[in-house]
């Protein structure tokens, strides 16, 4: 059985940490889930580090279907959280609906995510009265980039730290189970902690948060285009892809791939037949 949103509240309860990962394709799924992580967040962010676009903004919910799909099908117990994309969720609540819908009933989802605070409250509350279990983004929102001049820190004054304080009440109130923090100062992230009842997931906000959320490309080295500070590498996967690589073409140029043990054989007396035919067509 799947981790379900009231075995997340339970963890925060009990002061448990929450690890997520995101994951794209059904490997990273598989291997995610062995290690035990309870939470995959199916993230617009593939529009980075596997589409290769410069943000999340082009992405679209056939993208995240797509995706989906894969990582449902590549896990059985972590509880899947499918984005959703810019301009999915933001012109009217009707339309949020069908597309959170969407990535339940064709992705597979068991829940939600989307960006933004009092100001998609409203949205927010009608998608989970539909019965679609959401979580929160405050902070930094990657689909407000060109708004927000850049990935820039948030919070840091006492305007906008009040601001997203109000941000994370007025997403409880509207029934999300749990929200991330993206880019927030970490005594900031702390309080708003404090101060909701449901989960937070940090991702450079500090140690505070329930939770932490961390791209599988960065943790794993993968993605070289950038590297975002609030992230750790705990292996250096990409280089050891390109060694591969390396080696592998080393060998196919030098005749040392394939080997006979890499090859089949067949019957001797087929191949001298066979010998005989080429040499005498019909």
């Amino acid at each position: 059985m799947r981790v379900t949103i009231r075995d997340l509240k339970r963890m925060k309860r009990r002061g448990e940490k929450i690890p997520m990962i995101t994951a794209y394709d059904y490997t990273s799924a598989q291997l995610v889930e062995r290690a035990g992580i309870p939470l995959i967040l199916v993230g617009d962010s593939l529009g980075q580090v596997v589409l290769g676009y410069d943000s999340t903004v082009p992405v679209n919910m056939d993208d995240m279907i797509h995706h989906v799909r894969a990582v449902v099908r590549g896990s059985e117990r972590a509880h899947v959280v499918g984005d959703l994309p810019f301009l999915s969720y933001q012109a009217d609540a009707a339309e949020a609906i069908r597309n959170a819908g969407r990535l339940l009933k064709e992705g597979g989802a068991q829940s939600v995510k989307l960006e933004g605070g009092h100001a998609h409250a409203e949205t927010v509350s009608r998608i989970v009265q539909s019965g679609i279990p959401v979580m929160g983004h405050i902070g930094l929102t990657p689909q407000s980039v060109n708004q927000l001049g850049g990935y820039r820190v948030q919070g840091k004054s006492i305007d906008s730290a009040a601001r997203l304080i109000g941000d994370a009440r007025a997403l409880e109130e509207a029934g999300v189970y749990a929200i991330v923090i993206e880019c927030v100062p970490a005594p900031l992230a702390k309080m708003i902690t404090e101060r909701v009842y449901v989960p937070t997931i940090g991702i450079g906000a500090g140690a505070d948060c329930d939770g932490q959320v961390q791209v599988f490309h960065d943790l794993l080295g993968m993605y070289q285009d950038f590297e975002p500070r609030h992230a750790r590498r705990y292996a250096e996967i990409g280089e050891a892809i390109v060694s591969a690589a390396t080696a592998y073409a080393h060998d196919v140029r030098d005749l040392r791939f394939p080997t006979g043990a890499e090859s089949y054989t067949m019957n001797g007396k087929v191949i001298e037949a066979l010998s005989e035919y080429s040499a005498n067509p019909v």
